[in-house]
């Protein structure tokens, strides 16, 4: 019992009569990776050497601010295309107030269904969640709250495609940026 327990922790996981290392293999690291400089850290896989958690400080020293300039620059660029819009609608139609409030709410819009309302859908499929689990999911991973009691990929009675953990991945970047948008928004707003 200890050694299965030892392999559990080590990123071995049991399924049926064999075993994977499924854990650290390219797609389960560079989500470890995405999830350590985000700060969401779910607490479900950590490094288990002490040279690992060594270069794992030395990855988020320098991974973390990498990430934050990172996902400024992602929602700048989110932010300039919905102006640009605004600004062609402006031109194209003669509205002044009406182009940007419009142009912001279909940005709002847009990023709701690409990173808080579709995503649950596939983790419906890929995960056997519920659509309110998945929602939950979705809110708990992009505001780096990341509880850990939900975590894709984690199911050993389940398949996973090779290319999902890589896409939600890139989900939480995108995702990330577009939410610290809404919240500046909001603070703005309050302020």
């Amino acid at each position: 019992l200890q050694g299965i327990i030892q392999a559990y922790k080590s990123g071995i996981t049991l399924q049926g009569n064999t075993t994977s290392l499924g854990r650290w293999d390219f797609s389960g690291s560079f989500f470890f990776s995405i999830s350590a400089i985000t700060t969401i850290g779910y607490g479900n896989l950590s490094p288990s050497t002490a040279a690992g958690r060594i270069f794992c400080i030395l990855f988020a020293l320098f991974g973390i601010p990498l990430n934050l300039v990172l996902l400024n620059e992602i929602g700048q660029l989110m932010l300039l295309g919905v102006q640009h819009c605004a600004h062609r609608l402006e031109e194209v139609f003669h509205w002044q107030k009406k182009a940007s409030l419009l142009i912001k709410t279909c940005a709002l819009v847009t990023g709701l269904l690409l990173f808080l309302l579709l995503p649950p859908l596939l983790f419906s499929d890929k995960e056997g969640w519920s659509y309110e689990e998945g929602f939950y999911y979705s809110f708990i991973t992009l505001s780096t709250i990341g509880f850990g009691d939900y975590v894709i990929g984690m199911n050993p009675d389940r398949t996973y495609p090779g290319w999902y953990k890589n896409v939600i991945s890139l989900w939480i970047l995108f995702g990330m940026a577009w939410l610290a948008l809404v919240i500046k928004f909001c603070i703005d707003f309050l302020e």
